[in-house]
């Protein structure tokens, strides 16, 4: 049951994570053909993305092996993440200008070689352009800090994220999205994603895009209800002395793939035209550290719940 389980799980980390797909975007527009399908534009003269959002994941236990024969128990983990983005409009498309930072913290009953944090600290430096009217592209590189001590930072802690990836507007209601994502640190530093974007009925759409591929159902133009799930896979590089403190020095300075699933439902509230408040909760079936240099990995045994509270605003 879990090497199926774990089959699937990796089937759908090969097209998930922020890396592997540029999600599509919607705006009105006067032109019924283009209306709700198209790059982010914005007729402000400082035009920007923001958004705030916090996580927190109830107890269980994470273990190493297939018999776990170690095990990390009363497990528990907060994530914030804050994100600003300028995105002013040039000759050749709309630029994507600003910083993300990432944290997630960990708390365990026992001493074990998994981090208390992963943290990630960036810049933002993309485009998002067209090569014609249902062609749309995203290129975008994240340089920053990618670690568990910002005291730890140089040459090692610093990676460059790429994604490239494009949207295929077949009709205002399907669309083909599609992309790579390329990050060093990974085991598999390439690799490919796609997904579709299906208005199948005036209040259902399928948004079977990773890394949230979901089902969603609006009643009314100021709010959303989905069901669906979030698939995440950064990676990070530990401390010099890391393993040293831990009994295994080949851990010193490793790098490390922090890999989750949520399955859940939420909704987005508009709280104005520009402001969405979102909510939502669920369970994470699927948990993984990942040394995979040095062939140590700790795998979550069970599930656990969670609930998340963000907030967006795109003016």
């Amino acid at each position: 049951m879990r090497i199926a389980v774990t089959t699937v799980v990796l089937c759908l980390a090969l097209a998930a994570g922020k890396a592997f797909a540029v999600q599509v975007e919607t705006y009105s527009t006067t032109s019924k053909e283009s209306k709700d399908v198209a790059l982010v534009e914005s007729e402000s003269p400082f035009s920007f993305e923001f958004q705030a959002e916090e996580t927190y994941a109830g107890n269980g236990d994470v273990v190493r092996g297939e018999r776990g024969n170690l095990r990390v128990r009363d497990f528990d983990e907060s994530d914030t993440r804050i994100h600003f983005i300028l995105t002013p409009r040039v000759a050749i498309g709309i630029l994507r200008l600003g910083v993300q930072t990432e944290r997630y913290s960990f708390s365990y009953g026992n001493l074990a070689p998994i981090p208390k944090n992963l943290h990630s600290t960036a810049l933002v430096l993309g485009l998002d352009t067209e090569f014609s009217d249902s062609f749309l592209v995203r290129i975008e590189a994240d340089p920053g800090f990618y670690g568990t001590d910002f005291d730890d930072f140089g040459s090692d802690t610093f990676n460059v994220p790429v994604i490239i990836g494009g949207t295929y507007i077949v009709s205002s209601n399907f669309q083909i999205v599609f992309g790579v994502g390329i990050d060093a640190l990974r085991k598999y530093p390439v690799l490919p994603g796609g997904g579709i974007r299906w208005k199948f009925a005036s209040q259902w759409t399928l948004n079977a895009v990773a890394p949230t591929p979901r089902l969603e159902y609006e009643p009314n133009s100021n709010l959303l209800f989905y069901a669906g799930a979030d698939i995440r896979a950064t990676s990070y590089r530990v401390e010099k002395n890391y393993g040293t403190l831990r009994g295994n020095p080949a851990l010193n300075h490793a790098a490390i793939t922090f890999e989750e699933v949520r399955v859940g439902g939420g909704l987005d509230w508009k709280l104005t035209s520009a402001v969405k408040l979102s909510v939502e909760g669920g369970v994470i079936p699927y948990r993984n550290f990942d040394f995979h240099r040095t062939q140590v990995r700790y795998h979550q045994d069970g599930s656990a719940p969670y609930g998340m509270v963000a907030l967006h605003a795109a003016f």
